[in-house]
């Protein structure tokens, strides 16, 4: 019997090229599933390394403008124009990233009899919850598709939430996940007298709250050293702000790092500070900490505990003084340190990707066959451990 690859179409409305946690996961996820044939549409530029994770990309030439007056003739063009690429591509399935954005709505409008799994990333949740349209947005791909990813049941409860819990049945929390085989492990070394080696990685916008960590260093008793890398709006201000405090020699800003240079980094810092205030969908970059043996000191969000298990540390979200008191008392405790960076490393072992990989391409064979009925031209169908409500144990 021929096993037919399933043709599956997907995207997401930005350059293509690992600038954020979402675009760096869609290239390890899809390249992880060599069993779907799969189409990304993106934008200029193209990263060509980062492109070789896809059989195909189709660069969107629909100029793209954001929410505004010429919103409505936007997403009618988008949508004219995915139409069209649906139609000639004629995919088995549609993955949405991003429920509810732009490209997301324009599956749901074109996508026809293609059953459709919408997945969230958390942007576009913290977009619903804040304005009436994007909502309305949202609740329209959610009914529109077959299945809802979300890679956390906290997340996953807030879109049931979002929706009137009108799709309940449809949500399936499957984790996020990394290539574990790149990361590197050092050992944990006292920090005595020089305090700890942090570093903090991400987008440096309002949500992750880097200033956090930088005013949090004014605190403590012992002299910490911060590594910020990452771009954002906020850079500057963090910046003076640290130079205002006289943290300059305490604090180095280095910018985003490819994944590869990132991993060679991570190894050489005792502890990860993870600052972020409001909505956290997953946080990939703290498994990224875990797999290199770093202990994380978090904000204590729903959701996050559970996703680092015993690897980290807890402290008041947006409070520095509670930040510092964390970072002395992990100082002060080597011992710990070594414990937490053991059960870090065990955690972080539930989180490959090729996992998610595994997760992901199971619920597209089961929506597709619920689409087709049990007989889907050869295919055999899998099992995943993913779970079909957000209520369950992820």
């Amino acid at each position: 019997m021929t096993t037919k690859v399933l043709n599956v179409l997907t995207g997401i409305n930005r350059a293509s090229g690992p600038s954020s946690g979402s675009m760096i996961l869609v290239h390890d996820l899809y390249g992880a599933m060599p069993e779907l044939h799969t189409t990304f549409l993106g934008r200029t530029p193209v990263e060509q390394p980062w492109a070789t994770s896809f059989d195909h990309l189709i660069t969107l030439s629909t100029p793209k403008r954001p929410q505004g007056p010429d919103f409505d003739r936007y997403l009618d063009e988008l949508t004219r124009e995915v139409g069209g690429l649906i139609e000639k591509i004629q995919p088995d399935t549609i993955h949405a990233q991003y429920v509810g954005l732009a490209l997301s709505l324009a599956f749901a409008r074109t996508a026809g009899n293609t059953p459709i799994i919408a997945i969230a990333h958390g942007p576009d949740v913290m977009a619903a919850e804040l304005s009436p349209r994007e909502r309305e947005t949202l609740k329209e791909v959610a009914a529109a598709s077959a299945a809802i990813v979300a890679p956390t049941a906290a997340l996953a409860d807030r879109i049931d939430r979002l929706t009137g819990r009108r799709f309940t049945d449809r949500l399936t929390v499957i984790p996020w996940g990394i290539p574990l085989h790149d990361a590197h492990v050092h050992d944990q070394r006292p920090a005595g007298t020089r305090g700890l080696a942090l570093v903090h990685a991400g987008r440096l916008g309002e949500n992750k709250s880097t200033i956090t960590a930088i005013e949090a260093l004014t605190l403590t008793h012992q002299p910490h050293h911060l590594t910020v890398i990452g771009h954002g709006t906020l850079r500057e201000q963090l910046e003076q702000r640290a130079t205002e405090l006289g943290l300059r020699d305490r604090i180095r800003f280095e910018p985003f790092l490819p994944r590869a240079e990132l991993f060679s980094r991570l190894p050489n810092f005792d502890a990860f500070v993870f600052t972020t205030t409001g909505l956290e969908a997953f946080g990939l970059v703290l498994i990224e900490a875990q797999a290199h043996g770093l202990p994380v000191v978090y904000s204590d969000l729903p959701g996050v505990k559970k996703v680092l298990g015993g690897g980290g540390v807890p402290c008041t979200p947006g409070d520095p003084r509670s930040l510092a008191t964390a970072l002395d008392e992990l100082g002060r405790d080597a011992p710990r340190r070594k414990a937490l960076a053991k059960e870090a490393l065990r955690n972080a072992r539930r989180y490959d990707i090729a996992t998610t990989g595994r997760q992901l391409h199971a619920l597209t064979l089961r929506v597709m066959r619920d689409s087709v009925g049990p007989q889907v031209d050869g295919i055999a169908l899998g099992t995943g451990q993913a779970s079909r409500n957000p209520q369950l144990k992820a």
